[in-house]
């Protein structure tokens, strides 16, 4: 099989979709490596590791993106790439298609075969392939709000781990998930007062065990979302529903009532965000003031630490894309109902139902799919 990693071109991205390591396997196993020449540079990694790994670097995209079979990517691609797809090609990234109709209809339209990094789900319910971002945003998302807290960006200027004889700053993270639990983790470290809202009552005991009560924890409703976050200083949306937009959960007449100068992160911005006032950001522009509160919600946070974020990503990566590559993509999700689950669009269907739903697009079931 031929792969393609292009260069990322969404603002401010600066990870890749595949390390030397990564392309030297793939090479061994008898498949061809296209690299975008420059690919890696921001995440520091050189053409020249790429070619010491079996890679061929390409200088042109549009030639890389017409001889590969498969093109892996990070991020979702963007209009300029629209064209550069089609029929048959398998796209293997972070879709977020749920919050993207646009983007969903001009794949449907490309007939591409649409592997979503999100939604790979096993057995357990967990997601693999969204984990290790999902770390690196829940312990961003804790030092971002810190630094807009500070008055000089006009924040409160409160200190989270405040001083002896001054109270920490209050923190509040709603949804107990991978997100809220490496925020919180970096929350209590930096000696905040911190509180995580979620709706599983199970997984605010396994919080409570986790942090041996260092963590307040609350079970979600209107009422305790209202009240914490009026007196939070920084406020986490950590809230997730694999494939599907995030609920909007913390209104506007809540945000009207927090402190002036308190700070939001809304970590689930990419999936269309869990705040009613979120509208997505970037690096270079990642916050804007409403009702005198600070919005964060900048839509690819890991970026921000691109080499962690990158080798982190593709540590998880490169299993599934070595087994579509071996066994072609039909086989692999056959074999593995895990990938399966990240199928979510098929030479013009819809196979995952929460994307259907969203968009609102008949739905085909994976298994009609692959059984034909």
């Amino acid at each position: 099989m031929i792969i393609g990693v292009p260069q990322e071109i969404k603002p401010d991205e600066y990870r890749v979709g595949l390390v030397p390591a990564g392309a030297y396997s793939l090479v061994k196993a008898g498949h061809q490596v296209l690299v975008e020449q420059g690919a890696g540079v921001e995440s520091g990694i050189s053409d020249a590791e790429y070619k010491m790994a079996g890679a061929q670097i390409v200088a042109h995209r549009e030639e890389l993106f017409s001889q590969a079979d498969m093109i892996i990517k990070v991020k979702e691609p963007l209009p300029p790439e629209y064209p550069l797809l089609r029929e048959g090609q398998l796209l293997f990234t972070f879709l977020h298609l749920a919050a993207l109709p646009d983007l969903t209809r001009n794949l449907l339209a490309r007939g591409v075969i649409a592997i979503a990094y999100e939604t790979v789900q096993l057995p357990d319910r967990s997601l693999p392939l969204l984990a290790p971002m999902s770390e690196v945003a829940g312990r961003l998302s804790v030092q971002e709000g810190a630094k807009y807290l500070e008055r000089q960006e006009g924040g409160r200027g409160v200190l989270l781990a405040g001083v002896p004889g001054v109270p920490p700053g209050k923190v509040t993270i709603v949804g107990g998930g991978t997100v809220g639990t490496n925020a919180a983790k970096i929350a209590v470290g930096m000696g905040a007062a911190v509180t995580v809202i979620d709706a599983n009552p199970v997984r605010l005991r396994h919080l409570d065990d986790l942090f041996q009560s260092r963590v307040r924890t609350v079970m979600s409703s209107e009422y305790a979302l209202t009240a914490m976050t009026a007196q939070s200083d920084l406020v986490i949306g950590a809230v997730l529903i694999p494939g599907a937009r995030a609920p909007r959960l913390i209104t506007r007449e809540m945000v009207a009532g927090m402190h002036a100068g308190a700070v939001i992160v809304d970590v689930a911005i990419d999936q269309g965000g869990c705040f009613e006032t979120s509208r997505p950001t970037s690096h270079s522009h990642p916050t804007f003031s409403l009702d005198g509160v600070i919005h964060y919600c900048v839509t690819n946070m890991p970026s921000a630490v691109c080499r962690t974020s990158t080798f982190a990503l593709t540590n998880v990566t490169l299993p599934f894309v070595t087994a579509i590559a071996n066994k072609g993509w039909k086989q692999a999700l056959l074999d593995d109902p895990a990938l399966a689950q990240g199928l979510n669009l098929c030479q013009g269907q819809v196979t995952h139902p929460a994307v259907a739903e969203a968009v609102g697009a008949p739905y085909r079931p994976i298994g009609q799919l692959l059984s034909t």
